[in-house]
């Protein structure tokens, strides 16, 4: 149980720096990693969505004191993205794990591929279309609790492409994640029961321990190799699994 509540906390640590100074890649790296321990697909979901109420809170926090954060930003994507995530949420508790874990799998390596090639890819300055802000939400908290991540990536990547200051998107998406991801932890846990989530106290205290360095962070590490990194990360998991499927 030790050895267990360790290797979670690395894992917990690890993500969370990364989501930390990149805006995405906890909720991801978290699952892929409960699955390759074997944790069914919605308790893996649920136990990411759990440990991040509190990376979020203290990671959200650290983004407030450092003055990343659009204001504006957070309320258009907050309800947005709390109703889309608790219908993922729910629909991920009735589906049998046996039928979701290859499509799960599938859906991690698109959004590794995905992180691959936006870290490839100049930001050139774009118009700022607020109307889509909203939908961005609703997608990015739908998708994040059907495959245990993906907000991050969906909703930072397309705020950056449509234009928004990277700072401030990366900043505001970790403090909406809190309220998002608390909303999907409390329809996992009405559908499944707190029972099943206990391997989550490993990953809490790791990420929280990492959390307040993700302000410090966004503005000092390089980004492209770590977004190099994560993708492959992703993808190097993801295709064992979908392989194990057929």
């Amino acid at each position: 149980m030790t050895e267990e509540f360790l290797i979670f906390a690395l894992i917990g640590f690890g993500a969370q720096l990364v989501d930390g100074a990149l805006g995405m890649a906890f909720g991801v790296l978290s699952t892929t990693s409960l699955l390759a321990f074997g944790v069914p697909p919605a308790t893996a979901s649920a136990v990411t969505h759990v440990t991040e109420i509190f990376t979020t809170a203290a990671s959200g926090t650290s983004h407030v004191v450092h003055r990343n954060v659009n204001w504006r930003l957070v309320a258009r994507l907050a309800p947005a993205g709390m109703i889309g995530g608790g219908v993922g949420a729910f629909i991920l508790a009735n589906i049998d794990a046996k039928t979701i874990q290859p499509v799960v799998s599938a859906y991690l390596l698109a959004i590794g591929l995905y992180i691959l090639f936006k870290a490839f890819q100049p930001l050139w300055p774009r118009e700022v279309r607020d109307w889509m802000v909203p939908w961005i939400g609703a997608g990015g908290g739908l998708l994040d609790a059907m495959g245990g991540g993906g907000w991050g990536p969906i909703v930072t990547s397309s705020l950056i492409g449509r234009g928004h200051a990277p700072r401030q998107v990366i900043g505001s998406t970790n403090l909406t994640e809190f309220l998002v991801t608390t909303v999907i932890s409390a329809t996992f846990i009405v559908t499944l029961g707190w029972s099943e989530l206990r391997s989550a106290a490993g990953l809490i205290v790791g990420g929280v321990l990492a959390a307040p360095l993700g302000g410090f962070l966004v503005s000092r590490l390089p980004t492209r190799p770590l977004m190099v990194a994560v993708g492959l990360i992703i993808i190097a998991t993801s295709i064992p699994r979908i392989l194990a499927a057929f």
